[in-house]
């Protein structure tokens, strides 16, 4: 091989150099500070481009289109038929059978009375009609929400000041309304993302557990019972008030319980038979009814219901509690219960839409679901969002579009105006037995497992939130899931991730070597990728980490007698931003590789970068000639720079 070769002879041909003619990176077309910082925003707020549907339109036509847009039932209104009336009337009543039960249950689990549950499932539907994207979506109270709430306001409330605590829950509902449709309006459902899956499926499991242990107190038939809802004061509640457990009440909390794991299991195993599982609790309360009626167990210790006031839901503009000690605590209630409702309502619809192969707009599901807990707090309703468990059954009713919840609210108005007093004497016991069947399937335990053998980090993640509901409180478990979920995105960004890479012979690609056993390292050069943006926050870290792969590589030539270092070579594929500091950071960089006598070299650069860099005063000083399109263009350009090849040896 001789010194004249451009050809890389010693490791059987790692990359051709004849075939590369070193491309240097132009510079970009100019961009006025406006243009740019316009483009910025629109990708940042805008990325689906909502607007671009009014292009070329009439004006009438650009009328109807934003109705449309504003005003979705507008849109798939205008297309209706006698077939989409049948399936949605189908689905509409079999999640009215699911949404009854549950509603009662859930606002016990609040703390409220059992009326608000109905009410929550009928003033917010028909909003979520007229202004909500998915079609499949049906909202009402849910489990997660309404235990945030309860455990939030019993904190500060006793509960023997019902009226006040009904207040409060009709006010935080109002700021919880306020802050999503806020969200939405400003286009800021990236929020949300801030909440990362891993730590909300241990959030979302710890939640299930304790959910289920507050309904031990149904489900035993105990009078007395802790306020605290972590683990270890429930179960020392249990254990304390042992004599106060009821037996009959035992038998049949645990007969309905057993029914609906079976009707749970049925509905999963066979998914034609979901109406099993989704008509399984209003026959559990149907059937405990007429037990209790029968039998007149209400004379033997159970405990029912009572009496429930009738009718359609009445205002409660004037409950609302807009000053005085108490604003503070509903207005963080608010806020907390509203990002847990927003998180799950839009994941739930998102489900389902993929299912169906349609989209659904983030920032307009925020202003639905944010107006009908508007609404809702004005019309006795506490916080609504979509349910996982009633948009499933919703989904395998066939339902085609959101009608389906308009046929719902109009099977509670009935229930609300002529059946409430079927439901006097329907145990406890049995909407314990509910909600437990409801919130035992929050318990991801594969994901969990998957998550181990995936990212051990995700997993610490899952398991702190985890024990944070479990031993501590909701309020705690959430802090914790969002702590940490920010901190793996401060720790990605202040401690990116760095490779060194190789060629992978005979062709021009590159890979790491640590994970692709075919790559080779192209000798005299120091090709290093970095996999995140350039910023003030991970500047210093990346020149110190980059100095070490320098003073390592030099290691490994002088032990294994490789060919010396001549160039360091930074692949910025991954770099998607580069800020101020972060040019300086690689103009130090620069002059302290030069100091060695290595030459450093950037290729690759996105648009972005590329921009950033020609911006700047370096690029005219330093990088005007060390910039390129490709890694295999920085290569040949060190083998012509270092004057011979093969370089000589260390």
């Amino acid at each position: 091989m001789g010194g004249s070769s451009n050809r890389i002879d010693d490791f059987s041909g790692v990359i051709d150099l004849e075939s590369v003619v070193p491309r240097r990176v132009s510079p970009p077309p100019a961009r006025g500070f406006f243009q740019a910082l316009r483009q910025s925003l629109r990708e940042v707020f805008f990325p689906d481009d909502p607007l671009y549907q009014f292009r070329g339109q009439t004006s009438f036509r650009k009328l109807v289109l934003a109705l449309q847009y504003l005003f979705p039932i507008f849109q798939w209104g205008s297309q209706y038929s006698l077939s989409l009336l049948k399936s949605d009337v189908i689905s509409g009543f079999t999640i009215a059978s699911l949404a009854i039960p549950q509603g009662i249950s859930y606002a016990k689990l609040a703390n409220l009375p059992p009326i608000i549950g109905l009410y929550s499932s009928f003033v917010p539907p028909l909003v979520y009609a007229a202004l909500g994207s998915s079609r499949d979506l049906a909202v009402g109270p849910v489990s997660i929400a309404s235990l945030v709430m309860g455990s939030m306001l019993r904190e500060a409330v006793s509960p023997e000041e019902p009226a006040l605590h009904l207040q409060l829950a009709f006010t935080a509902t109002l700021f919880a309304g306020v802050f999503q449709a806020f969200l939405g309006l400003m286009r800021l459902g990236f929020v949300l993302d801030f909440l990362s899956k891993p730590a909300l499926i241990g959030f979302m499991g710890g939640s299930a557990i304790v959910v289920s242990l507050q309904q031990l107190k149904g489900l035993l038939g105990i009078s007395h019972f802790t306020t605290k809802m972590g683990l270890l004061p429930v179960l020392e509640s249990v254990l304390e008030h042992k004599p106060e457990w009821h037996w009959p009440t035992i038998a049949m909390s645990f007969s309905f319980l057993g029914f609906l794991f079976a009707a749970r299991h049925i509905g999963l195993r066979w998914p034609k038979l979901f109406w099993v599982s989704a008509a399984a609790p209003l026959a559990s309360v149907v059937l405990s009814t007429l037990l209790v009626y029968l039998f007149e167990a209400q004379k033997r210790g159970v405990q029912t219901i009572g009496h429930l006031q009738g009718g359609m839901n009445p205002s409660s503009v004037s409950k609302l509690l807009l000053h005085g000690q108490y604003l503070a605590l509903a207005v963080k209630t608010g806020l907390v219960t509203g990002f847990l409702s927003l998180t799950e309502g839009i994941a739930v619809g998102r489900t389902f839409a993929s299912l169906k192969n349609y989209q659904i707009d983030g920032n307009k599901e925020m202003m639905a679901i944010g107006l009908m807990n508007m609404a809702g707090s004005c019309t006795s309703c506490y916080v609504t969002t979509g349910s996982f468990s009633r948009s499933a059954v919703n989904y395998n009713a066939g339902s085609k579009t959101a009608a389906s919840n308009i046929v719902m609210a109009g099977a509670v108005l009935g229930t609300m105006l002529f059946l409430l007093p079927l439901f006097r004497c329907t145990p406890n016991a049995v909407l314990s037995a509910i909600i437990v069947a409801a919130v035992v399937g929050l318990v991801d335990a594969r994901g969990a497992a998957r998550l181990w053998r995936v990212d051990k980090l995700d997993f610490l993640a899952c398991l702190s939130a985890f024990l944070g509901v479990l031993f501590f409180s909701v309020q705690t478990g959430l802090a914790i899931a969002v702590g940490i979920s920010v901190s793996r995105i401060l720790m990605h960004v202040t401690r990116p991730n760095t490779a060194e890479l190789g060629s992978i012979p005979g062709t021009q690609s590159f890979q790491t070597l640590v994970h692709c056993g075919e790559t080779r390292r192209v000798p005299s050069c120091l090709i290093l990728g970095i996999e995140s943006p350039i910023l003030f926050a991970n500047s210093t870290y990346l020149q110190e980490r980059i100095m070490r792969w320098v003073r390592e590589e030099e290691e490994r030539v002088s032990t294994t007698k490789d060919y010396s270092t001549k160039c360091v070579i930074l692949d910025l594929g991954a770099v998607t931003a580069i800020d101020s500091s972060g040019i300086e950071a690689l103009t130090e960089l620069k002059e302290a590789l030069e100091k060695r006598s290595l030459l450093l070299l950037l290729a690759n650069p996105l648009g972005a970068v590329t921009e950033k860099l020609y911006r700047s005063d370096a690029v005219e000083l330093l990088w005007k000639n060390s910039l390129f399109l490709t890694l295999a263009d920085a290569i040949a350009v060190a083998v012509a720079v270092s004057g011979h090849w093969p370089p000589t040896r260390g």
